[in-house]
């Protein structure tokens, strides 16, 4: 993103009244191959065409911040397979990443992979390298560091099923499990800062966070995310997590979380009030249901439901309650900047 874009952001996450709305969407694979006109197996393989996607996404759309912002990335796959983990690929569809777990025990079989050189981690490293110069041109720059959350990859290792009865059942062997994920984490966001000075900014995504109670959020969420969210010192953490929010959500600030990308099924009010609006909050249009499925009338409508619903804006990034799904059209996307613009 651009340096504006970025100050945009800065202040956001500081609670700065802007006289501008702010506009932001998750862009990566689930939606910009389809929108660039190619399969995903394409836009994975091919530097210049995942290059061109991101470029035609800022360029159709100038004045909307798209996060984390060229995004070198393999799907779930990322990370899942810097453990082993083998990988299915299709033309159509995201990638899926097998486990290689079969039971909690076998933890003690895995030790902490390398992200300089293992599984798709140097092939993340490597487009960002080659293209830098050409993001550069354009008055870009990478502004994030990103990874899944230690509970998703620990579910891509497993099952989710699986790895949710361990946390009940064998507690201690799912800490040493989550203890080796996180710490591989924090080695693979300091290796991106590493390799991309211009890194400012910290970017988890991590659904499962959404399915534990408040005691395993405390038990098994809080200490792992806080350390990860301080692999170094970042202006913006960044935490998605578009399941259920509102047991983790009063956790944000402690764990050093300042935006939050939360479910469209929460209201701005309620994470308003499990945060003391002392968390930047970015949503919370319905993605798959208004933004992809419905027409412009009925987007526009939503938009004025979703503003209208909140006073104080201040600590607000307009935009879907998650990632920018599949098939969402240029017309909905204008229609909901037109909207929003027009009410400032």
């Amino acid at each position: 993103m651009t340096d504006l874009q970025w100050d945009s952001i800065k202040k956001a996450v500081q609670g700065k009244p802007s006289s501008s709305p702010q506009i932001g969407f998750i862009i990566d694979s689930p939606w910009l191959p389809g929108f660039y006109g190619i399969n995903t197996i394409e836009y994975y393989t091919s530097g210049e065409k995942w290059f061109q996607a991101n470029k035609k996404a800022i360029e159709t759309f100038p004045d909307i911040i798209f996060l984390p912002g060229f995004w070198s990335e393999f799907g779930m796959c990322t990370e899942p397979s810097a453990f082993g983990c083998k990988c299915i690929w299709q033309d159509s569809n995201l990638p899926h990443a097998e486990k290689i777990i079969q039971d909690i025990s076998d933890i003690k079989n895995y030790n902490k992979p390398n992200p300089r050189s293992d599984g798709l981690l140097p092939f993340v490293i490597q487009r960002l390298q080659e293209y830098q110069e050409p993001i550069r041109k354009m008055g870009h720059n990478i502004r994030f560091a990103i990874a899944r959350g230690p509970l998703n990859i620990a579910t891509y290792l497993m099952g989710t099923t699986e790895f949710m009865m361990a946390l009940a059942m064998y507690p201690e062997e799912a800490h040493k499990m989550l203890k080796m994920i996180s710490e591989f984490t924090i080695d693979w966001l300091q290796l991106q800062k590493e390799s991309f000075p211009d890194i400012d900014g910290i970017f988890i995504l991590d659904d499962i966070v959404g399915f534990v109670g408040d005691q395993e959020c405390r038990d098994f969420v809080v200490p792992y995310l806080t350390d990860i969210f301080n692999a170094y010192d970042a202006s913006v953490k960044f935490f998605h997590n578009d399941a259920p929010g509102l047991v983790s959500s009063k956790y944000l600030e402690q764990i050093g979380i300042n935006l939050f990308n939360f479910s469209f099924e929460h209201s701005f009010g309620e994470i308003l009030e499990h945060t003391g609006n002392r968390v930047t909050l970015l949503g919370n249009l319905p993605p798959r249901d208004v933004l992809a499925a419905g027409n412009t009338v009925d987007v526009k409508n939503e938009v004025l439901k979703m503003f209208n619903s909140i006073d104080d804006k201040d600590r607000i990034i307009w935009s879907c309650g998650g990632g920018m799904p599949p098939d969402v059209s240029i017309e909905n996307i204008k229609t909901f900047e037109n909207t929003i613009v027009n009410l400032y």
